[in-house]
């Protein structure tokens, strides 16, 4: 299987350890990994602000990057939300449909290798799931819809040894980034996220974890600016056998 790894630029500028600590567990399920250095970004910012025709070239080069692979994959349920179903601007040849297909997010993915022993972490876990995951993926169940359920990162995490992860209120929750929603409703954004935060420090988590470092980036600034201790981790790094 020809595996490419698509690192989004937020985590290429801000959190390369996220994009080294993903090559490192997809590694260590035997898989060859190749990073095209062609690749730049998804598109989805500029078709979140509404200039989804300027966004065209960007998803093209997407296309061109990664057409050769069996899989793409990406620390990202956000991104890979974009190329599955944003893509839909683009014409609709076989590598624009081979690619949207072929496009995965991390924790889906891995549940479709062979299990390997996962590193105990013994720590209480608060999990965010984005809503792109959530919501667009349908990486759990959406409180509107029937009780919640696990999706592919819970599932994954509960096999840590020692990891607990704890109950939250509002678990399928925004955290208020929202891409250029932060930017157009800083106040509006700010209070979704310190009710996330709220949430998971009300139910003693020790670690805040997610799979879209996006989110974690939001999260990770009101925590500071609280000034109340409350690590942030993407899963991959808790896959890789990091602790906080």
């Amino acid at each position: 299987m020809k595996v490419a790894l698509f690192v989004p630029c937020y985590v290429d500028q801000l959190y390369p350890q996220v994009a080294r600590a993903t090559l490192a567990v997809l590694e260590a399920r035997g898989l060859t990994v190749a990073f095209p250095m062609e690749q730049t970004c998804c598109g989805q910012p500029m078709a979140n602000a509404g200039c989804e025709t300027d966004a065209r070239a960007t998803e093209e080069r997407f296309v061109r990057t990664f057409a050769e692979y069996d899989a793409i994959v990406a620390p990202s349920g956000s991104c890979v939300h974009h190329v599955r179903h944003h893509f839909d601007q683009l014409p609709q040849t076989d590598a624009v449909r081979s690619v949207r297909a072929r496009t995965h997010e991390l924790c889906e993915f891995l549940l479709t290798l062979p299990d390997v022993a996962p590193p105990p972490f013994p720590f209480r876990v608060g999990v965010h799931v984005g809503c792109h995951a959530l919501r667009g993926l349908r990486q759990g169940s959406p409180s509107e819809l029937g009780p919640p359920q696990d999706g592919p990162m819970q599932q994954l995490l509960r096999r840590m040894p020692g990891i607990q992860l704890v109950p939250l209120d509002r678990a399928d929750e925004c955290c208020g980034f929202g891409g250029s929603f932060a930017v157009d409703e800083a106040a509006i954004s700010a209070r979704m996220g310190s009710d996330r935060v709220a949430d998971h420090r009300r139910h003693g988590a020790e670690v805040l974890v997610s799979a879209d470092m996006s989110c974690l980036m939001h999260l990770e600034g009101i925590i500071r600016r609280q000034a109340t201790p409350l690590p942030v981790m993407h899963v991959a790094q808790l896959l890789n056998g990091e602790r906080p």
